[in-house]
C-alpha cells in the first residue's frame, strides 16, 4: 500500500507541471515584523512553512559564529549528513546562502564554525520545502545567509579535556581565517583535533558457565584515545558568468587503545592502535542560463588510507597462552560528478532535473595469526568497486502559502564487483520515489507528511574478514551484501508557542527489504549480510519551553526522545526478534538559562537511559548506561571571547554477552558480565575571534 501510494502521489505532482506553463514572474514579498524579533521568528508571508529569525533574535546569547546561532534556533538540530552514497540524500540539513558546502565531508557544522556571527544577516529556518531549495529528504532545514561585505575575521580556538583516575588527558586547538571582498571569499583552518570514548575506565568482568560456576572473575581498564591534524583551504567568487565554490583539505590521524584484565591467577591484555590519512577536494560551479534556468555542477573527491593492529596476549596460571595478532591495512576513494538544472517556473514553482555519477573503491588487506601460525579467514584481502549512475527528477510546488508539495524520483544503476579473495560482480537498478507534503493551516501550526524509498549504504569493510579480539571473536568477509531499502511512511506534528517554544511529535514506519545484520558462515565464523524483510515503528517527541513566563528569565527546558521498535526473523533461530543496533529508548532531557547581566550562559544534559542490543549466530549481548549527565557553562566577558567549561560524568554502564556452545541447539557455554565506572572528565575551551 505504501508503495503504491508513493509512487502515484509523485507521479501526480510531476504530470502537474504544465498547469503552470503561463505563470508570469512574481515579486516574494518580504516577512513583516508583527512584534520585537528578539522574541519570536518572523513568518515569511508567502510560505508559511518558512520561519526568519533576524541577529536579534540571538542577541541574548551573544553568539560568537554562526554555529552558536543555528545551535539555538527552536526546534532544530544539526544532522550533517552520513557521508556516504554519493551526494543526494547524504549530505545534512545545513545550507549556506541556499548551497551546501562543495563537500559532503566539509559538514556544515564545520563551516558554521568557520563563520563569525557578526556576518550572519538571517537564518532562515524551511520546514517541509521551499523553490530553489533542495531538502534532500529532510523535512526541517535551515538556510544561513550571509552578508556581503568586505571582512578579514580569525578564529583562534584551543581545547584541552582532562579525566580523571590516570585517564589519557587531550589537547588540541585550530585557527580558522576567512576573507571576503564582495562576491570573493577565501580561508584557510588548520586543525589540531582530539578523539577520545566516553566509556573508559576501570570495571569488572564476571564469567560464569551455564551452570552459574564462575569460570572468570577479574578486574579491568579500558583506555582509548587519538588525534589528527589537519588543513583545509577554501575559496569562491565569480567565474565565467557564474559562482565556483572549491574546498580542499588533507590530514592524518592516529588512534591507541587498550583494555586490560587482571585476577590473581590471570593476566588478559588486548591492544588497538591506527594510523591513516586521506584528504578531498570539491567544486561546485553554479552559472544562470536565463532568467528562469541555472546550472549547478559539482565535482568531489575523497581518498584515505590506513595501518593499523590488534594484539591479544593472556598469561593463565603462569602459562602464556599463543599470541593473537589482527594486521590490516587499506585505502579507499571516492569520486562524483553530479549536475543539475533548476527551472523557476514560477515563485510557486520549480523543477530540478539532473545526473550523477560515482566511482567507490575500497582495498583491504588483512593477516590473522595465532603464535606466530597464520590462520585462514574468508575474504581477508578483497578490493571492491562500486560505478553508480543515477537520473533524478524533483518539483515543490506551493499551492497556497498554507501548502507545499515536493516530488521526485530518482532512478538508480550500480554495478558492485569483488576480486582478490573472491571474484564476483553484481549489477543492481532501483527506483527511488520521494513525496512530502507540509500543510501549515494556522500559525505556529503545522503538519509535515513524508513517504519514500530509501537505499541504504554498504559499508565496503563488511566485505573483508574483521576482529574484535577482547571479546575472543573474529568474524569472515561476505562478498553476498546487497543493499538494504526501506519504504518509509512520516508523518510530524509541529506547534509553535511563546517565541521560542516549540512541541513536535512524529510517527514513522519503515517496511525494510534485505535487512542487514549478521549472518553464520561456515566454519564457526559469522559475517555482516541480508536476513530477510524487517520493520521499523518509531515515536518521535521533540519540545523547546522557554521558562521566562514560568519565572525563570532566560531558561529552557527541552525533551527529545525517539521511541524505536523493530522486528526481523533471526537467521539462525527462525524466530522474531529486533535489529542489532537499533536503541529502544535514548531520552535526552536539558535545562539552558541565558544571564545577560553575567555574560553567561549555562546547562545541563541528562540521559536517564541508554542500551542498544546485538545479535549474532554464536551470541547475544547488550550494553546498558544510565544517569549520563553533561553539565556546561559559558561565558563571554566581550563579544569577541569565549570561555567553556563542561563536565560529563555517569556511571552504570553494563554489558551482557551470553554465548551459545552450538548453533542448533543454543545451549548456554557461558554468560558474562562486565560493568565499567566510566572516568568523569572535563573540558575547557577558549576561542577568540578577531
Amino acid at each position: 500500500m505504501t508503495r503504491t501510494l508513493l509512487l502515484a502521489s509523485t507521479a501526480l505532482l510531476l504530470t502537474a507541471v504544465p498547469a503552470f506553463a503561463g505563470d508570469g514572474p512574481q515579486v516574494a514579498e518580504a516577512p513583516v515584523p508583527t512584534g520585537p524579533t528578539s522574541q519570536a521568528p518572523l513568518a515569511d508571508a508567502t510560505q508559511r512553512g518558512v520561519l526568519v529569525f533576524t541577529p536579534d533574535f540571538f542577541a541574548a546569547q551573544r553568539p560568537n559564529t554562526a554555529l552558536d546561532m543555528v545551535n539555538r534556533v527552536p526546534g532544530f538540530s544539526i544532522d550533517d549528513g552520513s557521508g556516504a552514497r554519493g551526494f543526494e540524500g547524504a549530505v545534512g540539513n545545513v545550507l549556506i546562502n541556499n548551497a551546501r558546502p562543495a563537500s559532503k565531508n566539509d559538514a556544515g557544522s564545520s563551516v558554521l564554525n568557520r563563520t563569525l556571527a557578526r556576518q550572519v544577516e538571517r537564518i532562515e529556518l524551511i520546514r517541509g520545502g521551499a523553490p530553489g531549495i533542495d531538502m534532500q529528504g529532510f523535512s526541517v532545514v535551515v538556510n544561513v545567509i550571509l552578508k556581503k561585505e568586505s571582512t578579514h575575521q580569525s578564529i583562534l580556538t584551543w581545547n584541552t579535556t582532562q579525566f580523571e583516575g590516570g585517564g589519557r588527558d587531550l589537547h588540541g586547538g585550530s585557527y580558522q581565517f576567512t576573507a571576503r571582498n564582495g562576491e570573493r571569499s577565501w580561508g584557510v583552518t588548520l586543525s589540531d583535533g582530539i578523539s577520545m570514548s566516553d566509556s573508559n575506565g576501570p570495571g569488572h568482568i564476571i564469567r560464569r558457565n551455564a551452570a552459574g560456576a564462575v569460570l572468570r572473575d577479574e578486574q579491568t581498564d579500558t583506555d582509548g584515545y587519538g588525534g589528527g591534524d589537519s588543513i583545509r583551504g577554501t575559496y569562491a567568487g565569480p567565474l565565467a558568468g557564474g559562482k565556483v565554490d572549491l574546498t580542499a583539505r588533507y590530514g592524518v590521524n592516529d588512534w591507541q587503545g587498550y583494555d586490560i584484565n587482571r585476577s590473581a591467577t590471570a593476566l588478559r591484555q588486548s591492544a588497538d592502535a591506527e594510523d591513516s590519512d586521506g584528504g578531498e577536494f570539491g567544486v561546485t560551479w553554479e552559472r544562470p542560463l536565463n532568467a528562469r534556468f541555472k546550472l549547478e555542477t559539482r565535482l568531489m573527491h575523497e581518498f584515505g588510507s590506513w595501518d593499523g593492529a590488534s594484539t591479544y596476549n593472556v598469561v593463565d596460571n603462569g602459562v602464556q597462552a599463543p599470541e593473537q595478532i589482527f594486521d590490516y591495512s587499506g585505502k579507499s576513494s571516492e569520486t562524483i560528478l553530479r549536475a543539475l538544472i533548476r527551472h523557476e517556473r514560477s515563485p510557486k514553482l520549480t523543477i530540478e532535473t539532473g545526473g550523477e555519477i560515482a566511482y567507490n573503491m575500497r582495498q583491504t588487506d588483512q593477516a590473522y595469526t595465532e603464535g606466530g601460525v597464520a590462520v585462514s579467514l574468508p575474504s581477508a584481502s578483497v578490493k571492491v568497486e562500486e560505478t553508480r549512475g543515477e537520473a533524478f527528477s524533483k518539483a515543490t510546488w506551493r499551492l497556497h502559502p498554507d501548502l507545499t508539495l515536493e516530488a521526485g524520483l530518482r532512478l538508480e544503476a550500480s554495478t558492485i564487483s569483488q576480486s582478490g579473495d573472491a571474484d564476483q560482480e553484481k549489477s543492481f537498478f532501483f527506483a527511488k520515489p520521494r513525496f512530502l507534503a507540509t500543510w501549515t493551516p494556522m500559525p505556529n501550526n503545522q503538519l509535515r507528511l513524508r513517504f519514500e524509498r530509501e537505499l541504504g549504504q554498504l559499508d565496503f569493510s563488511d566485505f573483508a574478514a574483521s576482529a574484535d579480539l577482547e571479546s575472543e571473536n573474529v568474524y569472515g568477509g561476505n562478498v553476498d551484501l546487497v543493499p538494504e531499502q526501506r519504504w518509509i511512511s512520516e508523518l510530524i506534528y509541529e506547534r509553535r508557542f511563546w517565541g521560542e517554544g516549540v512541541v513536535s511529535i512524529g510517527y514513522r514506519h519503515d517496511e525494510i527489504v534485505d535487512a542487514i545484520d549478521r549472518i553464520p558462515l561456515t566454519g564457526g565464523l559469522s559475517a555482516v549480510g541480508n536476513i530477510g524483510d524487517g520493520a521499523l515503528d518509531q515515536l518521535s517527541l521533540n519540545i523547546t519551553l522557554p521558562l521566562d513566563k514560568l519565572g525563570m528569565s532566560g531558561g529552557r527546558f527541552t525533551f527529545k526522545n525517539d521511541w524505536n521498535k523493530t522486528a526481523v526473523t533471526d537467521p539462525t533461530t527462525g524466530e522474531e526478534r529486533g535489529i542489532s543496533g537499533v536503541r529502544p529508548t535514548q531520552a535526552n532531557i536539558g535545562l539552558e538559562q541565558d544571564i545577560a547581566s553575567w555574560k553567561l550562559q549555562w546547562g545541563v544534559n541528562w540521559l536517564p537511559y541508554l542500551g542498544q542490543p546485538s545479535y549474532s549466530p554464536d551470541q547475544v549481548s547488550k550494553w546498558r548506561g544510565s544517569d549520563y549527565f553533561e553539565l556546561f557553562a559559558e561565558f563571554k566577558p566581550t563579544p569577541t571571547l569565549s570561555i567553556r567549561g563542561q563536565l560529563n560524568l555517569w556511571d552504570d554502564f553494563t554489558q551482557t554477552r551470553t554465548v551459545f556452545a552450538d548453533r542448533q541447539s543454543r545451549a548456554v557455554a557461558f554468560t558474562e558480565d562486565s560493568t565499567i565506572d566510566p572516568r568523569t572528565f572535563a573540558s575547557i575551551r577558549v576561542r577568540k575571534t578577531f
